[in-house]
């Protein structure tokens, strides 16, 4: 999986005034937490953000914070209602040793001769959620559509990936080809 680097500082003051400030000098103020070690509130710049938001993969954070480094995930974002400027993000810290959990893309392999009879391949989960050892998670979840006609799909039963637990709904449809007019049924 893509890792994505971010530096920071720690934060002196908690507070709404302290986040006001901070929001006003182009910062973001975060928290970090998880494991043995106690939450670390730090700001980090909202332009440092770019590259882990503005795409559909999933990355870790490389998080250097006043010298420290740490390995984290993005938990929780909250997004300002009219400008969608980031508020606040929360970062939970990943160990080699533990599990964690974490959504994942869907990448579709092959092409389905039901689309090439005219269907519409739909796609109704676009991330998987899955749990798994950090080193052993994809960057994405490949969902093989060769064989799908039309009116059939994949379900996340169906799908696959070596050391990894599927952790959504075994019964939900991950893409199914839909019949249209085109297709005359």
């Amino acid at each position: 999986m893509y890792t994505v680097s971010m530096s920071g500082s720690r934060r002196e003051n908690v507070g709404k005034k302290d986040a006001k400030s901070l929001r006003k000098e182009g910062m973001v103020p975060c928290v970090i937490y998880g494991g043995t070690e106690e939450q670390v509130r730090f700001a980090v710049a909202q332009k440092a953000f770019k590259p882990l938001l503005f795409t559909p993969d999933t990355h870790y954070v490389e998080l250097e914070i006043d010298g420290a480094k740490c390995r984290a995930i993005l938990q929780e974002i909250q997004y300002h209602p009219v400008t969608d400027e980031v508020l606040h993000a929360d970062f939970l810290r990943i160990f080699d040793d533990k599990p964690v959990t974490i959504s994942i893309p869907v990448k579709t392999v092959g092409t389905a001769p039901g689309v090439l009879q005219g269907g519409k391949l739909m796609t109704k989960i676009r991330k998987l959620k899955v749990k798994g050892l950090p080193d052993a998670i994809p960057q994405y979840a490949e969902v093989n559509i060769s064989e799908l006609a039309i009116g059939q799909g994949v379900k996340v039963e169906q799908v696959s990936i070596e050391n990894v637990e599927l952790m959504d709904v075994k019964s939900s449809i991950v893409v199914w080809v839909k019949p249209t007019r085109a297709s005359g049924r």
